[in-house]
């Protein structure tokens, strides 16, 4: 028999492989008990997969009895067999023996179905239970007889397993073999009567045969005994007994009774029961006979899974001597019920997942397996909690665990997904499972600021190198996705580089001052910074950082009356007839400085006669405190200290020679006849005062009409003309401005006013000396959100003797023109916009030229 079993080893390398896909599976065949290492097919090639796609696809095989059989062969793609497989133990009786298998490829995930079908070798000969048997015949039975002889087993199946019975040649028995339920039962008939007296014991051969190639038997010595008494064995009612009980029946439950008759009395007709000495161990450990009765009840746990078929002898035996019995077989089905909980099995997790997955990415394959069978084995998987996730069923039993919507994992990192399965049984077992899926972070998030704009207040002057302030932004994402690097956007101040100004520090978005600030110069810039994530590719956003630089008192107060251009000290003439309160001259100053570090006050510092003058000390005018005397010196040197409100206080002085003169009078009749040409030509004046104000004023509202159409069609649209501010920071084009004529005492001047609640006023003011019947006109602006450059160009194109100083909105402006021409009295009058002033100066410098024109000129202009 090994001889046998070495040769067909030899024809197992010689196999035919068989390969088919039915219902996109693979099924291939191979007979048992090959040797480990023996290829079973060219898997890979089977799969349409190239032998590079073995390893980078990672092609496995995966069993669902937890034990490997098989392996594929990264270098050619085989599936080559691990161990020796033994059919009989894996299958037993059932054929075909089909092995299942799931050939797993990642990248993308993919299962495909693989059958084994394990063919049988004739690798086990017919086997007795026990290789003798000792029968007990009397002789007086009849011949016709039959008695039932052990049945050989052969766990081969088709036909290599046991096909026929022999009995060596003897005189007084015949084998006669019938077929129940499939199984060949050997029967030893008695063929002649028996005579004890001539042989009382007989030695006979059983030999059983199987269909292989080589033949394979085994063979049972049997001993007949002949008997002399109790001539009737016990006849059982039915020879083959068939019940049906289910797998949970109680322990104790009757299955089935079984009864034999013997026609003789006294003991030899008292039958007992017993199981025939074949029947396993572990048969009996599940069932019980009762030897009086003849019921057979469950013993021990059915369990369908492991066998839902049970096949048995009961022997009936009587008490006479010798003993004689009868036989019958018992076959019990176990039903199935639904006693077993499915069981979830993931084949293959992708973990982490990135969160721009798209929709339908497989994250798992998962298979669910029932020990049950039927309906009570169907098992249904579905997602107990709600996700971002689905279940796509693929071959039976078999799902793939897909994307179902977007990811977020600044939400959420991660994912608990509990597998919910349950059977069809009634009632269904059910089971759970969790899977454990995390998110990996991809850059879908730009930094965000802590606010979209930055205020920063910083004084002039301020240290090279100071800190202005420090901006921080944040990005929800990880790693090299959340670092965050700042920088500025490259932009303009007064056509100067940003970077000229400012650093910023890249890690840590602080900003520095690369220089100090003038406010004077400059007094608002804006920074734009952008904080940009170190991902691939990279996000960024913006925010504005509005400098404002704060005013410092760097400036000491500027004369403007009287000029420095007049020389070293300023010389005032009065009549020594003057009295108290005559007004000697006035000091005009201007502070480039804003708010308290501009306030300016007068006071007289020294003076020859300190009785005699005194400044008003927020005017500048020089006044006498006592009517002059004759005992007064003639010349008195004043010395006027200007300051500003300012930390530390700045001041500068000016020196003011006053020559009293002994009759000395104002030019009256000089004035009178200039008041006399004057008036003679106010008609003039006045007409063309009214033109120039009712072509302005037919101007102005012609523009503003103009502005209104466009307004109402504007606002139609998708901006709105008459909110908007326009580039020249005016909201409303009616300032409320003002222009006042003060005549009282020597110095004549005019202002002109304006401002509204909500922007900074301004002023323009006009003075007039008292020294001459010319007018130094001084337009003086402290602060202006308004860009007049292009009107200021018309009319100093217009002014050839004008010496104009401009500045924009964050630089004071100062306008200087000189008009050498008497303002008329009686000019009051409220004018509500700046083109009205323009206009009005515009005017007065055509009177101005027309009276040069008509009277001799006292004076270079």
């Amino acid at each position: 028999m090994r001889q046998w079993g070495a040769e067909l080893n030899i024809y197992c390398c010689l196999f035919l492989l068989i390969w088919n896909t039915i219902e996109a599976q693979i099924r291939y065949s191979i007979p048992e008990e090959l040797r480990g290492g023996s290829v079973v097919g060219n898997i890979a090639k089977d799969l349409g997969l190239d032998l590079s796609e073995v390893v980078d696809r990672k092609l496995r095989i995966a069993s669902g009895s937890g034990k490997r059989y098989f392996s594929v062969s990264v270098e050619k793609g085989e599936l080559i067999v691990n161990e020796k497989i033994d059919r009989e133990s894996l299958c037993g009786q059932s054929a075909p023996c089909l092995l299942p298998l799931e050939a797993v490829v990642e990248n993308p995930l993919q299962l495909h179905r693989v059958e084994i079908e394990i063919q049988d070798i004739n690798d086990n000969a017919p086997n007795f239970n026990s290789n003798e048997r000792t029968l007990n015949i009397p002789e007086s039975i009849n011949p016709g007889a039959k008695f039932l002889l052990d049945s050989a087993d052969d766990p081969d199946v088709g036909t290599n397993s046991l096909q026929s019975y022999s009995l060596d040649r003897n005189k007084y028995f015949v084998l006669n073999v019938k077929t129940q339920d499939g199984i060949k039962i050997p029967e030893l008939v008695l063929d002649k009567p028996l005579d004890r007296e001539k042989q009382g014991v007989h030695k006979l051969i059983l030999t059983a045969v199987d269909g292989g190639s080589p033949v394979r038997s085994g063979s049972c010595e049997i001993t007949v005994v002949v008997l002399d008494i109790n001539d009737n064995a016990p006849q059982f009612e039915k020879s083959f007994y068939e019940v049906t009980i289910d797998e949970n029946a109680q322990i104790g439950s009757n299955i089935v009774k079984v009864s034999a008759v013997d026609l003789d009395e006294g003991p030899n007709g008292e039958v007992e029961y017993f199981f025939t000495d074949k029947t396993s161990d572990a048969l009996r450990a599940v069932f019980d006979i009762n030897s009086k009765t003849g019921v057979i009840s469950v013993k021990g746990l059915l369990d369908h899974e492991q066998a839902n078929l049970h096949k048995f002898d009961v022997l009936a035996k009587d008490k006479g001597i010798p003993q004689m019995e009868g036989h019958c077989s018992i076959k019990i089905k176990i039903n199935d019920v639904n006693d077993n909980d499915p069981d979830i099995v993931i084949t293959s997790l992708s973990s982490p997942v990135p969160e721009n997955s798209p929709s339908n990415t497989v994250i798992a394959l998962i298979s669910t397996k029932d020990a049950d069978s039927g309906e009570n084995g169907k098992v249904n998987l579905t997602l107990a909690t709600p996700s971002p996730f689905r279940l796509n069923p693929s071959l039976s039993n078999h799902y793939s665990l897909v994307t179902n919507g977007p990811l977020d994992r600044e939400k959420y990192p991660e994912y608990e997904i509990k597998l919910n399965a349950i059977d069809s049984g009634s009632p269904p077992r059910s089971s759970q499972k969790s899977v454990k899926i995390m998110v990996s972070d991809v850059n879908d998030n730009p930094p965000v600021f802590s606010q979209k704009s930055y205020t920063v207040y910083t004084k002039e002057n301020s240290v090279h190198g100071s800190i202005l302030c420090s901006v921080s932004a944040h990005d929800p994402d990880l790693d090299q996705n959340a670092k965050i690097s700042y920088s500025v956007l490259d932009s303009k101040v007064q056509d100067v580089s940003i970077s000229s100004y400012i650093y910023i520090n890249s890690d840590n978005g602080s900003i520095y001052a690369m220089h100090s600030f003038d406010y004077e110069k400059m007094k608002v810039f804006q920074i734009q910074v952008q904080a940009k994530d170190h991902g691939s590719p990279s996000l960024s956003s913006n925010a504005t950082v509005h400098v404002f630089i704060l005013d410092q008192n760097d400036n000491a107060p500027a004369v403007i009356y009287p000029s420095a251009v007049m020389g070293s000290a300023s010389h005032q003439r009065m009549p020594r007839s003057a009295k108290a309160g005559h007004l000697v001259t006035k000091v005009t100053a201007v502070d480039a400085d804003s708010g308290h570090n501009a306030w300016i006050s007068y006071r007289l510092a020294e003076a020859a006669d300190a009785s005699l003058f005194s400044v008003n000390l927020h005017t500048g005018e020089v006044r006498t405190k006592r009517s002059v005397s004759e005992q007064d010196d003639s010349s008195q040197r004043l010395l006027i200290e200007i300051k500003d409100n300012g930390e530390p206080v700045q001041s500068t002085t000016v020196t003011v020679d006053v020559l009293i003169e002994d009759g000395f009078h104002e030019p009256v009749s000089d004035y009178r006849k200039k008041s006399a040409e004057v008036s003679k030509k106010s008609g003039k004046i006045t007409l063309y005062l009214i033109i120039s104000l009712a072509s302005v004023s037919l101007l102005c509202l012609m523009t503003f009409f103009i502005l209104l159409v466009k307004c109402a069609r504007g606002s139609r649209g998708s901006s709105s003309c008459c909110i908007r501010r326009s580039e020249s920071g005016y909201k409303n084009p009616n300032r409320n401005l003002q222009i006042q004529l003060n005549t009282d005492g020597p110095i004549k001047y005019v202002e002109v006013l304006g401002g509204d609640m909500m922007s900074q006023s301004q002023s323009f003011g006009s003075y007039l000396s008292p020294m001459s019947e010319f007018s130094d006109f001084t337009l003086v602006k402290p602060s202006s959100t308004t860009d007049f450059t292009d009107t200021l160009n018309v009319l100093d194109a217009s002014l050839p003797d004008s010496t104009w100083k401009f500045e924009s909105q964050q630089v004071s402006t100062l306008l200087f023109c000189k008009l050498h021409l008497p303002l008329p009295a009686g000019l009051h009058k409220e004018i509500h916009s700046l083109p009205f002033a323009v206009a009005l100066m515009s005017t007065i410098h055509r009177l101005r030229q027309t009276g040069k024109e008509k009277r001799a000129p006292k004076q270079p202009g």
